[in-house]
């Protein structure tokens, strides 16, 4: 489980095609301290290291999340936004996140407001009804407040720390991000369903 509070600016260092997929991302991150099989989330998507060196780990990556995220189009010098999972009394700065994606959704814009940044953001239409106004979205692993929501699309203001330290800082319209929806929202539609 995560908060969504990005506490490393990795950068893929290789992408490797065999049976599956490996993905070797440097990070900042005390490699030391990362155990084999331990979970990082990548952008979002919760990944297992499977291997690691003195500023890198690896792990491999399913079809299924290659299907489901953008890390099938990543290549070496992908920017990646990373988080560690959550730790028992850790504070909770973000909301809880999963690490589980469950689309991906497009930059419609990106508008300067005062010191932040408006982007918009267009999403499948079977997510829309899981995004709420004053909500929590996760995109590319980063906990965020809906501002505005209206059909399959919604605004979210970035201010200049989330800029400077995730990917979103050299995000333009286009770029596709992964979205995970709120956790609450999930349970909610499956209980009234």
């Amino acid at each position: 489980m995560f908060t969504g509070i990005i506490t490393d600016l990795g950068e893929v260092r290789s992408v490797e095609k065999r049976g599956g997929t490996r993905l070797a991302v440097t990070t900042a991150y005390e490699t030391g301290s990362i155990e084999i099989g331990a979970s990082i989330a990548c952008s979002g998507a919760c990944l297992t290291v499977v291997d690691k060196g003195a500023d890198w780990f690896a792990a491999d990556v399913s079809a299924e999340t290659l299907n489901c995220t953008t890390l099938g189009t990543w290549r070496a010098g992908t920017r990646v936004n990373l988080e560690r999972p959550l730790r028992l009394g850790d504070e909770l700065g973000g909301h809880i996140v999963l690490g589980h994606v469950d689309g991906v959704a497009r930059i419609v814009s990106r508008e300067p407001e005062g010191e932040s940044v408006r982007f918009a953001f267009a999403v499948p239409d079977a997510l829309s009804g899981f995004i709420a106004a004053k909500g929590s979205v996760t995109l590319d692993g980063v906990s965020l407040t809906v501002n505005r929501v209206e059909d399959s699309r919604f605004e979210v203001n970035l201010v200049p720390h989330t800029l400077r330290c995730t990917a979103f800082g050299a995000a333009r319209p286009d770029d596709r991000v992964n979205l995970e929806i709120d956790v609450l929202a999930r349970y909610i539609a499956r209980i009234n369903e």
